[in-house]
């Protein structure tokens, strides 16, 4: 995708979480092709913020210009010099924030540049194995019987997959590792990102905050009670919940309604972005201990989300998210939305659903009878595909 971006448009925007492969994904694809500059917030390099111009003029040729968001001056500079030229792929940026990059890049390169928001590895790429369509694939485009040509593959067990994450930086560590590679990622986050990208007085405060928000992951979040837990007023709390959406640590998922204002209105559930640093946040000390830890369903809830997110951001054309929750308390932990059809998906950690397991999606079907809804799916740790309800189909979570 992104080499077909390049041949069309004069800059592309690789944007994603800090560690997350950006640099790594540029250099595999273009290798010496574009001259590398890695971008700093205290010390300008080359001068690039204080003389954009010059700087471009000293850089005649291709660029990757990495963690963008340290010299957002360069952008009209780069504007200047696309208007000049429209020849594609002159220029790869990349940047770890959107509350920033995304509003200058828009403004300033408009027309000019494509977007591509990079997430956490897939537990497929985790795995080295990234050949042939997945089974969400299949199922969105009309294959609802793929239990009768899928098999389960042998994986690492599930709570380990959860425990890691999908940062590559831990693909190779042992597990003794990951408690410091996490911490070192948090303060790096905090003390580099945090700290440049709002103007935050109190950083621990807002570190507290980062690990209550993680706590409330899959969950609707009440920003009111939010901040009486920390004693910040409700305004604060929106605000820092917002910058880590726009750094990529969070993600809304809106409530849905068949009134599409409503969508919005609603209210919506978050999902931390990596688990494996949910875990570290929540002091968990080895993967068999999510088994009995008072978080674990969050924990399923939000690796499953977040893996279906990474799936579908590779699609051309991304489903819409929604969950769904009845004045009775009925939910559907997800859903789906792609050409006009509705796709529920459930989540459970039992490895023998039964069809008291797909309540939730029975209430969504009543709730919007004139809905077109396809087939579901309770994604869950048993071990073979199977029907649980002549609409629902139980599915192993490795098949992802």
């Amino acid at each position: 995708m992104m080499k077909k971006l390049m041949a069309h448009f004069p800059v592309v925007a690789v944007l994603g979480a800090r560690q997350v492969g950006k640099s790594t994904l540029v250099q595999h694809l273009f290798g010496s092709e574009y001259e590398e500059v890695v971008f700093d917030p205290v010390q300008d390099i080359q001068q690039a913020r204080a003389e954009p111009d010059l700087f471009l003029a000293n850089h005649p040729n291709k660029m990757f210009l990495d963690e963008v968001q340290y010299a957002p001056e360069l952008l009209s500079a780069i504007k200047r010099r696309v208007d000049q030229s429209t020849a594609p792929g002159q220029f790869i940026l990349s940047g770890s924030q959107n509350l920033s990059v995304i509003k200058n890049i828009s403004e300033s390169l408009s027309g000019r540049v494509a977007i591509v928001e990079l997430h956490g590895m897939t537990a497929q790429e985790m795995r080295g194995n990234v050949s042939g369509s997945s089974v969400l694939w299949r199922w969105m485009n009309g294959e609802t019987k793929v239990e009768n040509h899928s098999k389960t593959t042998k994986s690492p067990p599930w709570y380990q997959t959860i425990y890691q994450g999908s940062l590559p930086g831990t693909m190779d560590l042992p597990q003794s590792l990951l408690p410091p590679f996490f911490s070192s990622y948090l303060k790096t986050y905090i003390e580099r990102d945090i700290r440049s990208v709002a103007e935050i007085g109190n950083l621990p405060l807002f570190s507290r905050f980062y690990r209550l928000l993680a706590a409330l992951s899959a969950t609707q979040i009440n920003a009111s009670q939010l901040g009486r837990d920390l004693d910040i007023d409700r305004r604060t709390a929106l605000a820092w919940k917002r910058i880590l959406e726009a750094t990529y640590q969070w993600t809304e998922i809106p409530a849905f309604s068949r009134n599409p204002l409503k969508r919005i209105a609603g209210k919506s559930k978050g999902v931390f972005s990596d688990t494996g640093m949910l875990c570290y946040l929540q002091h968990i000390t080895a993967p068999q201990m999510i088994a009995s830890h008072p978080l674990q369903g969050r924990l399923i809830e939000t690796w499953v989300i977040t893996e279906i997110l990474k799936i579908c951001s590779s699609w051309s054309t991304p489903p819409g998210f929604y969950h769904y929750r009845s004045a009775a308390g009925a939910e559907v932990d997800l859903i789906l939305e792609l050409n006009g059809r509705l796709f529920p998906i459930e989540i459970k950690a039992k490895a023998h659903p039964s069809k008291k397991d797909a309540g939730g999606i029975k209430s969504f079907r009543s709730a919007f009878p004139n809905e077109e809804i396809a087939d579901g799916l309770l994604i869950c740790a048993t071990d073979r595909p199977h029907r649980i309800a002549p609409d629902v189909l139980a599915l192993p979570w490795q098949m992802l």
